[in-house]
This record gives C-alpha cells, structure tokens and sequence, in this order.
C-alpha cells in the first residue's frame, strides 16, 4: 500500500491517477485545504486529515500496511510565504516532522518527496544542476531545502531512504480531461493565461520585459503533471529495489519565455488572449531551466510530453471542460 500525502492536489492527485492506472493500492490523506475531494478516485480512500496530527497519522499507518510514502502535503506560494514565513515552516516544515516521525514508529523507510527548484534560489548557471548552490530567496524554498536537510540526516542514521524531486514549473491535465489544476488563488502562469482565453480575465499581465532573454520576458522550464507522475512513481519503485537517497531535477531541459507561452496558447486555444506588460515582480529570476540528466539515467525516466504545445493541449482539454474548476464541492 502507497501512502500519498496531499493527493487531493494538483500534482497529487495526477500521481494517485497513474498508480491506480499501474494497478497500486493506494490510500490518500490530505486536509483538503487545498485539494478536492472529486480528484481523488471513488475506489481510492481518502483520509482527511493533517500532518501535524500524530493521532490521525498513528491511526493511518496502524489501519494499513504502508509500503512506501510520497509526499506532496505543503503551502507553495512564494508570496504568500514572505508574508508569512512561520505558516510555511509551520505547515512544511513541522508536518513533515509529524511524518517521519510516524514512517519511524512504524518501521516505513521509503519516502518520495515533493521538493522544489526554489532550493536554488537565483541560478548560477543554466541549466542549474543538482550540485549548484543552494540559496533559496524565499521562506517556501527555505522550508523545502529544510526538510531535505532533516531527510538527509534521518537517512544517515539508517533510519529512511528518500528521493527530493526538484521540480519546475509543472503544467497540463490528465489526457481524460477529468482531472486538472484548479487553485484558489491562481497564481500559475497558464491557468491564468487560459482564463483570458475562457472570458474569465480581460488580459494576462507579462511581468517584465526588459529581462536578458530572447524577448525580455522570463524563461521558465515547463513539465507535463502526468510526467511528473511518472517520475514519482519511478522514484518510489528505485527506493522499493534498494536505491539510495537522491535528490533530482525534473524537467524538459528546455525554456520558454513568457511571450513564447502566451503566443503558444494562442494558436492551441484559437482565441487572441491579450497581454500587457508590467514592472517586473521582485525576486524573479531572470531564467529557471532544469538540468535531470540524472533523473533520466537513475530512474529511466523522460518526459513523454515534452512540446509546450501537447502540455497546453492538455491543460486546455480540462479548463474548457471545468471552466470552474471542481466547482462546488463539500469539503
């Protein structure tokens, strides 16, 4: 049985999808603070709870036999995390304390987990690899490099084996069109984009246009979700095999700017989504593109929908289809 925290989300859910797909057991706990009940499978149970509830975890891993945990429960707003830094390493840090400690009562060594490119902070260089600098520029990144830090040190004591996925900007919706991204705020730039091609925006604003890149705008690394699925899953299994711990990149190794993915959606979504150009926000990188070379040699992964264009398509399948999201929903 695979215990995924937070399955109820965006990424979370697409990865309790793909290992019901792949024929897995699976059970869910996610507050639902974010998440959606309708994402998650009816032949799936869903545990609605907290991490930083040792009762509810205690109940959880004694009620099923946990093999293996991903990990995608936490708060991933860059700027709601400078305003309010301790709610992240309340949530973040403090919940996946709640969890170790539960995965060590109960004997469960393997644990995937949903880290960030925000570890990095500005880039040194482009593509960033996993051995660059860490210097994350936000409380968020903080909080993910110190439960990679914690992680590292529980493993040393030969306590646990993990795999930190260092993701980018993930994007796109299952090929059903059933479940996709619906946050509340949105704050990801091709939902937003979307809306203006829905009427649910007048425009969508270009942050900066003055920037060292191509156009001027920012670059960024895109990665299908049901890639990302993919590569959790992997992970879980080269844990399962005996891999040691790791942490890995992933994304297509490829950027584009702003510009790019405005004028892509355009073509894929055959409305004219007007954009106007705006003062650059603080703390945004110039350019955020992934090196996973070794995320493709360790785990045998590689994105199998690499095009912006298959990612927009994707996304567009289910934003057209839930103009609203899940819509109204008892939480």
């Amino acid at each position: 049985m695979i215990l995924v925290c937070g399955g109820a989300g965006y990424i979370g859910s697409h990865t309790v999808q793909a290992l019901r797909e792949a024929g897995r057991a699976v059970v869910v706990c996610d507050n639902l603070s974010k998440g959606h009940r309708q994402a998650v499978p009816k032949d799936v149970a869903l545990e609605v709870g907290d991490l930083q509830d040792r009762t509810f975890l205690e109940r959880i891993f004694t009620k099923y036999a946990i093999e293996g945990v991903i990990d995608f429960a936490a708060d991933s707003l860059v700027g709601e995390s400078v305003a309010r830094p301790l709610k992240y390493y309340q949530n973040n840090v403090a919940g996946t304390l709640s969890l170790l400690q539960a995965m060590e009562a109960h004997n469960v060594r393997h644990l995937v987990f949903s880290s960030t490119a925000a570890v990095y902070g500005e880039p040194q260089r482009i593509p960033i690899d996993e051995s660059d600098r860490k210097q994350p520029t936000n409380p968020y990144g903080e909080t993910k490099l110190a439960v990679e830090k914690m992680m590292h040190w529980q493993g040393k004591g030969g306590k646990l084996t993990y795999v930190a996925l260092r993701y980018f900007n993930a994007a796109g919706a299952h090929e059903s069109g059933q479940i996709g991204e619906d946050h509340t705020p949105e704050t990801h730039l091709i939902p937003l984009i979307l809306q203006v091609a829905l009427g649910k925006r007048e425009k969508i604003m270009v942050f900066g246009d003055d920037y060292d890149t191509p156009d001027g705008s920012c670059v960024r690394d895109y990665i299908d979700v049901t890639d990302l699925a993919d590569a959790h899953i992997r992970a879980l299994d080269y844990l399962l095999a005996g891999g040691k711990s790791v942490s890995l990149n992933l994304g297509n190794g490829k950027g584009y700017t702003v510009k790019e993915v405005i004028e892509a959606a355009r073509l894929v979504t055959g409305h004219p989504i007007p954009a106007e150009t705006a003062p650059r926000r603080a703390g945004d990188p110039a350019q955020l593109v992934a090196g996973a070379d070794q995320a493709r040699s360790l785990l045998g992964w590689a994105p199998k929908k690499p095009e912006l264009e298959d990612i927009l398509r994707g996304a567009w399948k289910w934003h057209r289809v839930h103009p609203d999201g899940y819509g109204e929903e008892e939480k």
